[in-house]
């Protein structure tokens, strides 16, 4: 049995279609209100606040991915997350289950240069902290052979089928309703970003693999990164049309952000579009040799093509 956390959200979609595509029919999907993504999938209504409904959970699985989210709320964060991945290690330590945790970049703060497995923790934020924290939860349980349990991190998504990212709202959303794109501080800073489909599929296939696990893997990206004024260039060649943007300064933004809550969550985070945004995934591409990964162009493509 291997068993998603957090059923519902784009990257446990992809991760349930590449499971059962190339790996198992035996998955459980965990969620408030958990949906089959294939039709053989387990549905298991829980709370992964509540440690017990934790638990039975994850009660006869190999491997668990945790993939769940929670509101984007720093109060919410930091009160809830290292609740939520206490239960799931000790559920995970009770039942002598694999884990895979899906992580993102914000512990790593402002980072002059290029992001790596060994850049040190040195979040500048309220949620970049808490991801910190719960990720050092998740290495001492390893580093103690507590636990067999692997980190997966991923920076900015793009991607098909609803994915929620600023890149997306910003960008393909805009295109589809024919509005002008919006470009967050700058347009002339470098950005890596990671297609959900492959990082779903990269996910599984370090769940997958038994001599991935007590590591931190950055999941792969297209190498040729653009500065979003590149991408959208990009955008608008294969769009066969030229797409106009506006850049939104600090200054607008937090004035935005006063009157949209979801904004207000983002000005803290400010300083990744301020500067280069540069991931380094060659760990996992020299690893694994095979896996292709979607290039910038295919992907915008594929999004663009979407009914």
């Amino acid at each position: 049995m291997q068993t998603i956390l957090g059923a519902g959200g784009i990257i446990a979609n992809e991760l349930a279609k590449e499971l059962h595509k190339n790996y198992t029919k035996d998955i459980r999907l965990v969620g408030r209100n958990p949906k089959k993504v294939n039709e053989t999938d387990e549905l298991f209504k829980a709370d992964l606040l509540n440690a017990q409904q934790t638990a039975d959970a994850v009660k006869g699985s190999e491997i668990v991915y945790l993939t769940a989210g929670l509101p984007y709320n720093s109060k919410i964060w930091h009160e809830q997350w290292p609740i939520l991945m206490q239960n799931v290690i000790d559920a995970c330590k009770l039942h002598q289950a694999k884990l895979v945790f899906f992580d993102n970049v914000y512990m790593y703060g402002q980072v002059l240069g290029t992001m790596t497995e060994e850049t040190p923790f040195k979040a500048v934020s309220i949620k970049g902290k808490v991801r910190g924290k719960i990720a050092q939860m998740l290495l001492n349980e390893i580093n103690n052979k507590q636990l067999t349990a692997m980190i997966c991190r991923a920076p900015e998504f793009y991607g098909p089928r609803n994915t929620l990212s600023g890149t997306n709202a910003t960008i393909f959303d805009n295109i589809k309703k024919g509005k002008k794109l919006q470009v967050l501080v700058k347009d002339s800073t470098l950005r890596t970003i990671i297609f959900t489909p492959d990082a779903g599929r990269a996910t599984a296939l370090l769940g997958n693999t038994p001599d991935a696990y007590n590591q931190t893997w950055h999941l792969p990206c297209d190498t040729n990164r653009l500065t979003t004024k590149e991408f959208i260039s990009l955008c608008s060649e294969v769009k066969g049309e030229e797409l106009k943007y506006t850049v939104m300064k600090p200054w607008l933004i937090k004035i935005v952000g006063l009157f949209v809550p979801y904004i207000q969550e983002v000005v803290e985070l400010i300083y990744q579009w301020e500067q280069d945004y540069v991931f380094e995934c060659s760990k996992f591409n020299k690893r694994f040799t095979e896996f292709k990964t979607t290039s910038l162009k295919d992907g915008i493509t594929e999004i663009l093509s979407e009914k």
